[in-house]
């Protein structure tokens, strides 16, 4: 990369630190608002109890546990991305990696509060740990979050290090108060020497192994407290690669979304090109593909020993009463989007936008297909359940969804959008740039405090 290039790379990541403009107080309001609505609604069913949900004595899980499974597989899928394109040392991974790593940390927290809403009584979570049951999957699912969202908050701080002390160098005095103590304190003394540079690509190597059978083992629990039951539908020794898979591809989708927003938003199409989308394209390919050959075996043994527990179920999914959502999520969530990737032509990036939207919401579709007809399964032979969200639920999953491009864009208020560290790693400054404090600023001396 040359000097000019460079100083440009520098200018287009960090120039929205600490600084705002209208079209940035409108997204952040009407997303806000969302939350806002979201939250009320949380209060409003703390006062009235579960009552004024959809939920029952029949299907006691529906959104909220399926939010709660869909946001974490989100999650998974941002920093498998950054972790896989890391360890395979891909040199145009630079410019994309910080946008998974904060989506990973984003969605996961959102996703961790789905617990506690749908326990109706938050303080009865208390009770996981009084009262915990080695042998059960709830007691390993909480376990296996926490540790999981300790790796995420690591794997997105290591790398972030010498870009807060970029920060600190840039803008020294020109920022106070909480902002400008926490880049010092936040940089740990980076001053880029040889054995700081060791210790960080060793520190961010070993976090890249270990995120990966992390939120591996997280989803397999996740499966595993549908698979160890004997409902029909769920008790299926695949569900665990399954719900991996899915968590891949509903997650390397989000990515592309995430990456394509910011692009636009902050004026990063000279780094983030046609290139990056193509190869995320591919990895959407290659997962959906693999998750159609999971999806196909698991049915199709079901279908073929037709145990009279399943027998229901599949029948309600593929000519009965939910069928028009199954056949939705098949055809319009999984293969339209699959063909739209995969066949070569003009507009990659709007293609492979309109197709992580079909998968997102397709696999969203898919949680819903597994968690809601499992449950409504009769017990006994005539007895189908009912499951009708209601408002409260409904505008709850809205306030989550509104939450993670907000977190995002808190985060990139105060973060490099971009890291300047890793590309000069992997690209490299090919002749000398105007320094302040050995790091290129063109633009940035000045401050910029909100």
């Amino acid at each position: 990369m040359d000097a000019r290039t460079h100083e440009l790379y520098v200018d287009r990541a960090m120039r929205n630190i600490g600084k705002t403009g209208v079209r940035w107080w409108v997204i952040a309001a009407a997303l806000t608002a969302c939350v806002a609505v979201g939250a009320y609604a949380w209060v409003y069913q703390l006062q009235r109890g579960l009552g004024v949900t959809g939920l029952n004595q029949k299907v006691s899980w529906g959104f909220y546990i399926i939010n709660c499974v869909f946001f974490i597989g989100i999650s998974y899928g941002g920093a498998i991305t950054s972790a896989i394109l890391r360890l395979t040392n891909a040199k145009w991974r630079a410019p994309i990696t910080r946008l998974a790593e904060g989506l990973a940390v984003v969605a996961l927290l959102v996703g961790a509060v789905y617990p506690l809403v749908d326990l109706g009584r938050p303080d009865r979570f208390l009770n996981l740990f009084a009262y915990a049951q080695v042998g059960s999957p709830v007691t390993w699912d909480w376990v296996a979050i926490s540790t999981y969202l300790v790796a995420s908050i690591v794997f997105f701080y290591l790398p972030l290090i010498p870009d807060l002390a970029v920060c600190r160098d840039v803008f020294g005095s020109g920022v106070r108060g909480l902002r400008g103590w926490s880049y010092r304190v936040l940089s740990l003394g980076w001053r880029g020497t040889p054995g700081q540079e060791r210790l960080l690509l060793r520190g961010i190597g070993i976090m890249a192994v270990l995120i990966i059978p992390l939120a591996v083992s997280v989803h397999s629990v996740l499966a595993w407290l549908f698979a160890v039951t004997v409902r029909g539908g769920w008790h299926s020794t695949i569900f665990a690669p399954l719900f991996v898979l899915a968590a891949m591809l509903s997650g390397v989708a989000t990515v592309i979304l995430v990456i394509a927003g910011f692009r636009a938003a902050y004026g990063l199409q000279q780094f983030i090109t046609q290139k990056h989308f193509r190869y995320l394209s591919y990895l959407l390919l290659a997962l959906g593909s693999g998750y159609i050959y999971f999806m196909v075996s698991e049915y199709l043994t079901e279908g073929y020993v037709l145990e009279e527990s399943t027998g229901p179920v599949l029948e309600a999914l593929f000519v009965g009463s939910y069928a028009p959502a199954f056949w939705t999520f098949a055809l319009g969530g999984l293969l339209l989007p699959l063909v739209l990737v995969a066949l070569p032509g003009r507009y990659p990036i709007a293609r492979a936008c309109v197709a992580s939207v079909l998968v997102i919401g397709g696999m969203w579709l898919k949680r819903f297909l597994i968690v809601v007809p499992g449950m409504a399964e009769p017990l006994m032979p005539w007895d189908w359940g009912i499951y009708q969200p209601t408002w409260v639920e409904i505008a709850i999953t809205v306030g989550s969804v509104a939450a993670i491009p907000l977190g995002l864009m808190i985060m990139f208020f105060f973060f490099p959008v971009m890291s300047v560290h890793e590309m000069e790693e992997v690209e490299g400054v090919s002749e000398p740039a105007p320094v302040a404090a050995g790091r290129p600023v063109p633009a940035l001396a000045g401050g910029g405090d909100a």
